[in-house]
């Protein structure tokens, strides 16, 4: 099998190298890392100790790690905790947040490559962060004895459905996996068609919820709106996560309501790094007048324009804190599935997002049954909101309100996975299977 799966990777390299080399000479991607990914020259762990080590594909998923890495060392602090990412942006956040750790990036799923990865690192548990269900890599560390576990699991319906074609292919990865620790009965219940056991599946609840930062006065938040000159009087209308045709969407609506409101400000933050300078150079294409995060200071006053580009990595959580309005990305125009909405929803704002928000189906079901958010159907329709919510602002303020209420009601996955990581290092049986 690993032989087999090494041809299939390998082609699958051939096949898609004009892209990735594309890539690597016009975005700057793919360039770095070469040795862990491709030789599995990740560090080496010294001693002894137990060892976690969890893997997160990218930005998304290093910082949601944040609560449960904290949850860990607190139950058991003589554990070591490595962090494996896949991208360069994920890797810059990873060393960023958690700076006493080893982080690196992860090997491919070569056999040789996650082999040496594996005999380096030593895990006692290999835990996969949402869903990473990569062969080789759990067949070697199940070869060292170690356990596999996915944290904050999910499976949308999409995934399921191509999953279940690969069934045949993924049994025996499927049924090494030790635990499944799901955000929701659903997910578990999916899990489950595919073949895991089900007294392997837990169902957690989603870390992303204990990670949220719900006060307005953080320092981070607060250092920004000293850098951006945002005054007590301004109203700050936050686009964040945003992909192509989203910022237009969200200046057009700026543009309709600040001529009623002329104290709206707007903050855009594109989703991908690459796009920062095709969207500044949009903007300057347009004559809008802006300024550019990354090259303000952090004086207060900096930013006189009504438009703020932030074009800085790992800051959207602390921009979110700012936002009166705050509309998520990734869901206005279909193929995308949407983007996190609870982060601003944590901090009550009054939350707008598309139609497309299948990647965060439960969170929208929640937010939307508790009217702590709005679904826009158009850019029509977003700007017709937005002006509803300034026209109002007391129902604005009481749906911020319920949002943020049903954004701390869900705290307290990150200790249910760290007691389950816990056990499995001990070797205790299981406590809870999942619902029927």
């Amino acid at each position: 099998m690993p032989l087999l799966l090494d041809a299939i990777y390998l082609l699958a390299v051939l096949v898609c190298s004009p892209v990735l080399l594309y890539r690597a000479f016009r975005q700057g991607k793919y360039r770095e890392g070469w040795a862990a990914k491709f030789s599995g020259r990740v560090p080496r762990r010294m001693g002894d100790r137990p060892c976690v080590w969890f893997h997160a594909v990218s930005v998304g998923e290093v910082k949601l790690l944040k609560p449960l890495i904290l949850d860990v060392s607190r139950r058991r602090p003589e554990w070591e905790i490595v962090i494996s990412t896949t991208t360069t942006t994920g890797l810059a956040v990873a060393r960023a947040d958690y700076p006493d750790l080893v982080t690196f990036y992860a090997p491919l799923d070569f056999s040789w490559s996650v082999r040496r990865a594996v005999d380096r690192i030593r895990p006692s548990i290999l835990a996969l962060v949402e869903l990473e269900l990569w062969p080789n890599l759990i067949h070697e560390v199940k070869r060292t004895g170690a356990k596999v576990a996915v944290v904050n699991g999910r499976l949308s319906e999409r995934s399921h459905r191509g999953y279940r074609l690969l069934r045949w292919g993924l049994a025996g990865t499927l049924n090494s996996l030790d635990l499944v620790a799901v955000q929701t009965e659903d997910y578990g219940r999916r899990f489950e068609d595919l073949g895991v056991p089900t007294e392997r599946v837990r169902m957690t609840g989603s870390v992303k919820y204990d990670g949220l930062e719900a006060d307005r006065a953080n320092p981070r938040t607060l250092a920004l709106r000293r850098s951006l000159g945002l005054s007590a009087s301004d109203l700050i209308f936050v686009a964040g996560s945003t992909m192509e045709g989203e910022e237009s969407a969200a200046l057009e609506a700026f543009h309709a309501a600040r001529r009623e409101f002329p104290r709206l400000r707007l903050i855009l933050v594109p989703r991908h790094p690459e796009r920062f300078e095709a969207v500044a150079t949009w903007l300057q294409r347009t004559g809008e007048s802006f300024s550019r995060r990354s090259q303000l200071k952090s004086s207060v006053g900096a930013a006189a324009t009504p438009v703020v580009l932030v074009d800085t990595i790992g800051e959207l959580s602390a921009v979110w804190g700012l936002a009166d309005l705050a509309f998520v990305g990734g869901s206005l125009f279909p193929g995308r599935g949407g983007q996190n909405m609870m982060e601003p929803a944590a901090y009550g704002a009054t939350v707008f997002f598309g139609p497309y928000t299948q990647n965060f189906r439960d969170a929208v079901e929640g937010l939307l049954g508790c009217e702590g958010a709005i679904r826009v159907q158009s850019v029509a329709d977003l700007t017709a909101q937005i002006l509803d919510a300034l026209h109002d602002p007391e129902t604005a303020s009481l749906r911020g309100s319920s949002g943020r209420n049903f954004v701390l009601a869900q705290h307290g996955a990150s200790a249910r996975t760290a007691a389950e990581l816990d056990r499995l290092v001990q070797g205790r049986p299981a406590l809870r299977v999942l619902a029927a």
